[in-house]
């Protein structure tokens, strides 16, 4: 029998390191941060469909990623926030894998312009960044999670286990 806090401790730990490096993969390309951004990392948001270690793997690994780009404090805070919040909505809308990938994209259209604007002081005021903003979710979350999701659904019971929902 596996050590289920073992399981999830690991679990949590891979999403967060992934998390990371497909973040650095988007700031090579400058799609990390600013208001146009599509970080691909915002795909692994769907993970909590399979397993609740997603939860603090993506905040996690979110915090870090905001720490090693050169992120402002208040990005580091609500950046990580944002996802945090997504992913706990994703979780609690785990049951429906259309819906899964929204909550995501809200609290980060919602979050980030504000950091954008007050932190960063970039132009073009709230409502146009969250335009942006969650549009580059929408590509993240929405279209290539979804994929993503689609993709790791049959094969769910082998990568997280079979005991989480």
């Amino acid at each position: 029998m596996r050590n289920k806090k073992v399981l999830f401790i690991t679990q949590a730990a891979l999403i967060a390191a992934i998390y990371v490096v497909l973040t650095m993969i988007a700031a090579g390309f400058d799609l990390a941060s600013g208001m146009i951004q599509v970080r691909f990392s915002e795909a692994l948001t769907i993970l909590p469909y399979f397993t609740p270690a997603a939860i603090p793997g993506l905040a996690i690994g979110c915090l870090i990623s905001n720490i090693v780009t050169g992120c402002l404090v208040p990005d580091v805070i609500f950046g990580t926030l944002a996802t945090l919040i997504g992913a706990i909505g994703s979780w609690f809308l785990r049951k429906n894998k259309i819906l899964v990938t929204l909550p995501p994209v809200v609290s980060n259209a919602i979050i980030i312009p504000f950091v954008l604007t007050y932190a960063y002081h970039i132009p073009g005021g709230i409502p146009l960044q969250m335009l942006t903003v969650g549009a580059g979710e929408v590509i993240s979350c929405i279209l290539i999670g979804s994929i993503l999701l689609n993709a790791l659904a049959p094969v769910r019971e082998h990568i997280f286990g079979d005991n989480w929902n």
